[in-house]
């Protein structure tokens, strides 16, 4: 899935009218909204499964998890003004179409349009980690605990 497009079909930028591009455009805002809040999930569940946390190396892979959920969030916010920055364009443009350079426009929502594909792709794959390093977590952390409390018992009889 890494060549995921937003775009009907293969032109359609280049040959799309500003009415149908803002409608595009105002599905990527609904899109990056979407992203935004699963990005305040992901970062309760780091905070909710940090507390479990006991040994070291988990410590350290969760930060560097965290770090890479920060960059993500950084580019869903850089994503969401330029989304607006398009969508004031194309306000613009529908009034009075010779204020922008069409062509510049264009290139610049095309542009957009890619780096919102690298977005994804970058967001699904620290979701899969985040998924991945708490299953892992939360297993070997009870696994300890159970050890612990079983350890505990015997010392106790």
């Amino acid at each position: 899935m890494n060549t995921f497009r937003y775009r009907p079909k293969d032109n359609y930028i280049q040959k799309a009218d500003w009415q149908k591009l803002y409608i595009l455009t105002e599905h990527w805002k609904t899109d990056i909204s979407f992203y935004t809040d699963d990005l305040r999930f992901l970062h309760h569940l780091i905070d909710k499964y940090f507390l479990w946390i006991s040994k070291k190396e988990n410590i350290d892979v969760i930060q560097e998890i965290e770090l890479n959920l920060l960059k993500v969030d950084k580019q869903s916010e850089s994503l969401l003004n330029r989304v607006n920055k398009q969508l004031q364009y194309l306000t613009d443009l529908m009034g009075d179409p010779l204020v922008y350079n069409s062509d510049e426009f264009r290139k610049e929502h095309e542009q957009l349009e890619d780096d919102l594909n690298q977005f994804v792709i970058d967001f699904r794959e620290n979701r899969k980690e985040i998924f991945k390093i708490t299953e892992h977590i939360v297993k070997g952390e009870e696994l300890l605990k159970q050890f612990n409390i079983s350890s505990k018992s015997q010392l106790q009889s």
